[in-house]
């Protein structure tokens, strides 16, 4: 028996349009689920050529997690569900966060919406004894002094995953986490377009590289199967040892 196969299971990654969602959309698609990904372009077409992207295979929806009626017409429309992975996010630099609308955008997207994806699937994945997966940041376990509000919100979808852990495992629902360190992806370029901030990082990282997608993969893959099946509640730290 593999119990990393998932054929016939429906699978559903938000942020799944481009970097670590991107990378997990095709992991589930590469072992036979249907894949369905919601991004932030009107149509899958907006994303060729865009780096980090590859829609092939996989059944795009246009939503915007900050807006809660959109995700609730979307997820209707959506018959079944096996595995919901909450891959969105956003950062706003140069001190935006400090200041009410990058403060506001920023937990829309990175907290709020978990919750309201969670409760529009919450019926589906019952009925399929599923899992979600809720992917937040190694910034949730500590300071992040230009963004208070991407490492509030980080924190914020750590606790998350531990209360509807508990809350909804007697649903038959499992609960976990990935909290990612430094991934190649279009919120780091930040730090990976500067070859000093690069190399500060990398001195950090006693693997020393950085993740790729395909990492991220691994982790929920195996929080999603059966191997995971006696796990709940829990954030598994995916960063090379960059926390330690």
């Amino acid at each position: 028996m593999n119990e990393l196969d998932f054929t016939g299971k429906t699978i559903l990654v938000v942020g799944g349009s481009s970097g670590i969602g991107n990378g997990v959309a095709h992991a589930f698609r590469e072992r036979s689920s249907a894949v369905h990904i919601w991004g932030t372009r009107p149509s899958a077409a907006d994303y060729d050529g865009v780096e980090g992207s590859d829609i092939t295979g996989l059944t795009y929806h246009y939503v915007d997690v900050a807006d809660r009626a959109r995700i609730d017409q979307v997820a209707a429309g959506i018959p079944a569900m096996d595995v919901l992975v909450l891959c969105q996010g956003t950062v706003v630099y140069k001190r935006g966060e400090f200041e009410p609308p990058g403060w506001d955008r920023v937990m829309a997207v990175n907290l709020d919406s978990l919750m309201d994806c969670s409760r529009a699937f919450h019926d589906k994945l019952a009925a399929a004894r599923g899992s979600i997966i809720i992917v937040s940041s190694v910034s949730g376990y500590k300071s992040n002094r230009g963004n208070p509000a991407y490492a509030a919100s980080k924190a914020g979808a750590i606790s998350l995953t531990k209360t509807l852990g508990e809350a909804w495992a007697r649903d038959g629902i499992r609960v976990n986490g990935m909290a990612p360190g430094l991934v190649d992806t279009k919120l780091t370029k930040v730090t990976t377009e500067h070859p000093d901030r690069l190399a500060g990082a990398l001195r950090g990282i006693p693997v020393g590289r950085m993740g790729t997608p395909a990492d991220m993969a691994g982790a929920i893959l195996f929080l999603a199967s059966p191997l995971a099946a006696y796990v709940t509640g829990q954030t598994l730290i995916v960063d090379g040892g960059l926390s330690l």
